[in-house]
């Protein structure tokens, strides 16, 4: 049985682009984002300015982020790895997998990272997927910034609860303005 106080709470953004494609986190998320209840955040980039990046750190401490394509701060990695309980975790925006969001050419970088979840952005598309006994995530755009594509953009983010072989994963995505949540459930396979 899992013993939930083992658990460990990942909030998972990117594709923030404050402040040049939007002025803010929506306040129907920010009043759930709450200081010392998250233990990791991970960010797929392009959060464009330091004030983003110190907000983050209000929410906790242990911030790891991979560089975006509109980032002004050039010391992000491309990709980064975190070991998160029993997880390897890859980090990485997104812009350099061709076609973008291509499941195939997502796979193969999770092979190369050799990681068991692999978190990408870009798309600014909330998205999961499983392949191969690996957990493919997406968080989408936590301010709802416009792609190169589109303007229509629903805001979204990802709180991972980490609880021993088992990773739920808390869609939050605001439509009509109300907060709505879906659960998603991956096993890692044992070795």
């Amino acid at each position: 049985m899992t013993d939930h106080k083992l658990s460990t709470l990942i909030l998972v953004v990117g594709d923030i682009h404050i402040p040049h494609r939007a002025s803010s986190i929506p306040a129907e998320f920010k009043k759930l984002l709450v200081p010392n209840k998250i233990q990791h955040i991970l960010c797929t980039g392009n959060l464009c300015s330091k004030e983003t990046y110190d907000y983050l750190r209000t929410l906790g401490s242990d911030v790891h982020v991979a560089k975006g394509d509109f980032d002004e701060n050039s010391t992000y990695p491309e990709n980064k790895i975190v070991t998160i309980g029993e997880f390897k975790i890859g980090l990485v925006h997104g812009h350099q997998i061709i076609p973008w969001g291509d499941q195939e050419a997502l796979a193969m970088l999770q092979r190369k990272l050799d990681v068991d979840i692999l978190i990408h952005g870009h798309t600014h598309e909330f998205k999961t997927f499983q392949a191969n006994g690996k957990f493919f995530l997406n968080p989408g755009s936590i301010t709802g910034s416009y792609n190169g594509f589109t303007t229509d953009v629903t805001p979204s983010f990802a709180l991972i609860d980490i609880q021993g072989n088992r990773v739920i994963t808390y869609h939050y995505q605001l439509k009509d303005g109300a907060v709505k949540v879906a659960k998603i459930d991956y096993v890692k396979e044992q070795q």
